[in-house]
């Protein structure tokens, strides 16, 4: 059922305060058990065949010498994955096809990418594993390919797909294309909104495609039994969706197959959807045996996916006193080697947080050889946010008003009619803007090559399928079994704490654990910062039919009405005005007896959350920028969020401090590099560099509490609105700096220097 239960205010006592977590302990010590760490009695190692090439057509595969070898137990291919139908899923915010998916699992017709799965091997160990890739022999037809999503776009650029025709264009094109899709959305009369504007800003930006950067690389073991069952032990944002994934391209059902989520190091959206999964399905239904496929950090790199890069194009105008009267952007994103970037969330959220009367936004959705992006928190938002807060800043030095002013005139509030649709509900933009105002950074005083920066994001956040139950045990604590999976840490506490919050029990009572498969109905991928959001939903729904059996029983036991019964404080008593005296009943008396007076007592929730409640936040920056070298070194940060309500503010607050750090990598340093040759040149955390500690100040995180009012705790989603302004944050505090616009990231210092050295050959000019 859809499930909305309206906000009230009440006193709380577990909600907001900060218990230690639940998988803490096992975590620090090693204990917790992770993808690389599951084995089976006799199973074998595979390892997989990846394409050397970005662009081939596969004329024929030849594994008849790897099968020869000893140890080696099993080979797959294309052959061994069938043919699917065009057929749409969601996977997190990025929708996939199932065409494309069993081709991205195994390379069909071409192999499209450097790293692209051509084949895979099943053996008694890694190395013989290793030699046998080493003896399939593949013939390739090398085909000309395309990086850059700009020369891509172009009409003689070499085509990926002979089948793909631009979508959502009229009349249909007459030649296959590398944009897959255009999308468009209208608001207004831009073109009469630009003639009215006192100034028009227009530039254009590109960005790099970046990675999750996640530690744990993808892991899994599969185990496929003769009477045609399979069990999956898999590090995974969603178990249910990979079960789903799995059953479509493996053509089995899907009670056949069991999956168990591992604790996961890292997603961030990377882990939404399978690669190595099904190969190992498949190999150890060939090979009788279990099956473990742990990726290598270059094929993380190689085969799995980033986010998009893009090239972007943002034109804004406004009066002399500051108000945005239209908005103009053309986004054009990558990809990979399938359609499906994160272009339609980027085009949606691109002017969101504005109130603005004409907006015309502009998408294409475009392949090229590169791997099949994946879902990177608020995934294409902070590219797009990149482009237009940096033209917002560049208006508001224009016009002499303070950043964060500038954007309180034109910020969208609760009626807002946004340009994509829906008008905008209770929200928090303009209280973060205002507690960034007030902070103390925001007047810290600058020295020499030092600038600061501000920019916003806004974020959807999401809802969706969701189950859980709730077992009240004989001794009074509780079996929490949960169906979203904890990717960032500290949800279990969390929904543990909501759970202790409704039955008015202590939270080290509440002992959360994740499901596999088999034990509660279909939960959606933990993507869309949904996690607490509908996981405590669904939570407080089975709570509360646990504490209606909790009344029910409390009332046999002492011979009154159900309706003289209320459950307050963890115990069954006499309601207020009733008739009816009786001895106040505790939790874990009620559970003691509870075989006697009807057997287990359990709570169950199966919902369709809705009613999610948008996200925005403001961050302020300070960096200095070195003039010889180009480094830009960040001194401070600032994010105000409004989070709705922090159920457990310390785990907020790192969710708020995580993204920052992710977008500081993604401002300053990291970016997918290729050669002429197509392939991947910096595919490791040695020449890809993601930010260490000493890269980073402490970032302060304000939490700012706009309750979600279709929340019953007025939770808002918080893991993905603090990734989207560091990028332009920081562009915009380097502009402060050395008074140069940089419009392409990464800010790397040979290309700050670069910016300054040929801003200076200009004024020598």
């Amino acid at each position: 059922m859809s499930t909305t239960i309206k906000y009230e205010p009440r006193e709380l006592k577990v909600v907001g305060t900060r218990p230690i977590r639940h998988d803490g302990v096992d975590k620090v010590t090693g204990r917790a058990r992770y993808g690389a760490d599951f084995d089976l009695p006799g199973q074998l190692i595979g390892k997989v065949l990846r394409s050397p090439h970005a662009h081939a057509r596969i004329r024929s595969i030849d594994v008849s010498a790897a099968l020869a070898l000893p140890g080696v137990k099993a080979v797959v291919t294309r052959d061994d994955f069938a043919e699917m139908p065009e057929e749409y899923a969601a996977a997190g915010e990025i929708v996939v096809n199932f065409y494309d998916v069993t081709r991205n699992v195994m390379a069909r017709e071409k192999a499209l990418y450097d790293g692209h799965a051509v084949a895979a091997v099943a053996a008694t160990s890694e190395a013989i594993a290793k030699q046998a890739l080493k003896l399939i022999k593949v013939d390739y037809e090398v085909l000309p390919h395309v990086i850059d999503v700009l020369e891509a776009m172009k009409p003689d650029a070499p085509v990926l797909h002979e089948h793909q025709y631009t979508q959502l264009v009229t009349p249909k094109p007459d030649k296959p294309s590398n944009v897959a899709k255009r999308l468009e959305f209208k608001r207004g009369d831009v073109e009469a909104g630009f003639r009215q504007a006192d100034l028009v800003v227009e530039r254009e930006f590109n960005t790099k495609p970046v990675h999750q950067g996640y530690i744990e690389p993808q892991a899994c073991l599969a185990s496929y039994s003769e009477d045609g069952q399979a069990d999956l032990w898999t590090s995974t944002q969603g178990h249910f969706v990979f079960r789903a994934q799995c059953a479509k391209l493996l053509q089995m059902e899907v009670s056949k197959i069991r999956v168990m989520p591992t604790e996961i190091g890292g997603g961030f959206g990377g882990k939404n959807t399978v690669y190595c999964e099904p190969v190992a399905i498949a190999l150890s239904r060939k090979a009788h045996r279990p099956v473990k496929i742990v990726m290598t950090r270059d094929e993380v790199f190689r085969a799995t996916g980033p986010t998009s890069g893009a090239n972007v194009r943002v034109k804004m105008g406004c009066t002399r006193d500051g108000r945005i009267i239209a908005a103009e952007a053309v986004l054009n994103y990558q990809a990979g080697a399938f359609a499906g970037s994160s272009v339609s969330p980027a085009s949606m959220s691109a002017f969101t947080r504005y109130d603005v009367d004409h907006v015309h936004v502009v998408a294409h959705d475009v392949t090229v050889n590169r791997p099949k992006v994946a879902a990177y928190r608020a995934p294409g938002a902070p590219i797009v946010a990149f482009g237009v807060e940096s033209v917002i800043d560049e208006m508001a030095k224009k016009l002499g008003i303070d950043p964060i002013d500038f954007r309180l005139k034109n910020a969208a509030r609760e009626g807002t009619q946004s340009y994509y649709g829906p008008k905008l509900g209770s929200i928090g933009f303009i209280e973060t803007l205002q507690a960034a105002k007030a902070h103390p950074n925001y007047r810290v005083p600058l020295g020499p090559n030092q600038g600061r920066g501000v920019a916003t994001g806004f974020w959807f956040n999401a809802g969706n399928e969701t189950s859980c139950a709730l077992n009240i045990n004989e001794d009074g604590t509780v079996s929490l079994v949960l169906g979203v999976v904890d990717v960032a840490g500290g949800l279990r506490t969390a929904l543990a704490m909501i759970v202790a919050e409704e039955l008015g029990i202590d939270v080290d009572k509440v002992r959360p654990s994740h499901s596999d498969t088999t034990e509660l109905g279909f939960n959606f991928v933990t993507a869309g910062s949904r996690g607490t959001f509908a996981g405590g939903m669904a939570c407080v729904v089975a709570a509360r039919d646990a504490i209606e059996k909790l009344r029910q029983r409390a009332a046999k036991i002492r011979e009154v009405p159900v309706d003289a019964v209320e459950w307050k404080d963890g115990r069954a008593q006499p309601i207020q005005g009733s008739a009816h005296r009786f001895a106040p009943m505790t939790l874990a008396e009620i559970a003691k007896v509870a075989g006697k007076t009807g057997g287990t007592i359990a709570g169950h929730a199966e919902i369709n959350a809705q009613g999610a409640g948008p996200g925005f936040a403001t961050q302020i920056v300070d960096v200095e920028v070195d003039r010889e070298t180009g480094l830009v070194k960040v001194l401070r940060y600032t994010i105000a969020q409004d989070v709705g309500k922090a159920i457990h503010p310390a785990y907020v607050e790192g969710q708020l401090q995580g993204g920052v750090v992710q977008g500081i990598g993604w401002a300053l340093n990291e970016e997918y590099v290729y050669g002429k040759d197509g392939r991947l040149q910096n595919p490791g955390f040695l020449d890809y560099r993601v930010p260490v500690a000493s890269d980073v100040p402490f970032v302060d995180a304000v939490i700012v509490e706009v309750p979600n009012p279709n929340h019953p705790y007025g939770v808002r989603g918080c893991g993905e609105v603090s990734i989207i302004a560091p990028m332009a944050a920081i562009a915009n505090a380097v502009e402060s700096a050395i008074g140069i616009r940089i419009c392409e990231q990464p800010l790397s210092p040979p290309r700050v220097l670069a910016a300054i050295e040929e801003a200076a050959a200009t004024r020598k000019a």
